[in-house]
């Protein structure tokens, strides 16, 4: 498998399908440290080359006291790539790691996301991208439908409260085995945070389930992602989407999805055929992000 073609692909499937790069975007990279948003910045640093359109890409790293390795490297390695690198020092998430060692995922995204906003427009920025893969996708939304009774994940596209960010996720479609083999074929220096080492958590739970079960059902993942583009919302027990007064019309939308007459392009997956066979995410036309050669 060529891992960069495969990459571009799939990264390439997602901005198309979910319109998240548009002609003379600025796109700003959000810049963990990790491999997932590393892969992401190398990839969207060649569709820069290959697209169809015009746009740019800047990438920012923040500071909030978590790193358990030193930043130098990561910042040697897009210095000789010759990246749009910010890194910044956000001074109130170090008082909130002082002050409140034992903060929870919540408060310390809150303190981020303000962060983030801050580094985008100094960056004039429009366009947002955060590394969230298609394991992060598959772990939300059963995290939702098991812990607060809500069917939803992560969206691919959104936007800030005032509307003046597009918040994208180009790796929608990509799992972590390809980001973990493509950050090491970089030789790129992967810098870890305090947070994903915790165990314990619900996330990392149901990450060691779905391991589990990709062991005997290896595209397990890509079915998730096929469901969450393919929702009968007539089956489900929402009563906005069901035809509670036999008027019929709710009841007509769920048999033509169930006949493969889907709102979306993508055929309906078989409770037979489902686990073990490889889905099919969507059937779009021919990718015009991608460029091959």
């Amino acid at each position: 498998m060529d891992l960069e073609k495969t990459l571009l692909r799939k990264v390439g499937d997602a901005v198309t399908r979910f319109k998240m790069i548009r002609e003379g975007d600025r796109v700003a990279v959000a810049l963990s440290g990790g491999k997932d948003s590393l892969t992401m910045l190398e990839v969207l640093l060649k569709l820069v080359e290959r697209a169809p359109i015009h746009f740019s890409v800047c990438a920012f790293t923040v500071e909030q006291g978590k790193f358990l390795r030193p930043i130098e490297p990561l910042a040697e390695y897009l210095k000789q790539r010759g990246v749009d690198w910010t890194y910044h020092t956000d001074n109130p998430s170090l008082r909130l790691l002082e002050e409140k060692p034992d903060h929870g995922c919540d408060l310390c995204s809150r303190f981020r996301r303000r962060a983030v906003y801050q580094i985008a427009r100094g960056l004039g920025a429009n366009v947002i991208a955060f590394g969230h893969t298609a394991d992060d996708l598959c772990e939300s939304f059963l995290r939702n439908a098991l812990f607060t009774g809500r069917v939803g994940a992560l969206p691919p596209v959104t936007y800030s409260r005032e509307r003046d960010f597009r918040l994208i996720r180009p790796l929608v479609y990509v799992t972590e085995d390809l980001t973990t083999q493509f950050a090491a074929s970089l030789g790129a220096p992967v810098i870890p945070c305090g947070c994903s080492q915790r165990t314990g958590t619900v996330r990392r739970t149901l990450r060691d389930v779905l391991g589990t079960l990709e062991q005997q059902y290896p595209h397990l993942k890509e079915t998730l992602l096929a469901a969450m583009g393919n929702i009968q919302t007539g089956r489900l027990l929402d009563p906005r989407f069901l035809d509670l007064e036999g008027n019929g019309s709710a009841e007509e939308d769920a048999e033509r999805v169930s006949s493969g007459e889907a709102l979306s392009p993508e055929p309906a997956l078989s409770q037979e055929s489902a686990l073990p066979q490889e889905p099919v995410l969507h059937q779009e036309p021919a990718n015009p992000f991608v460029v091959v050669g």
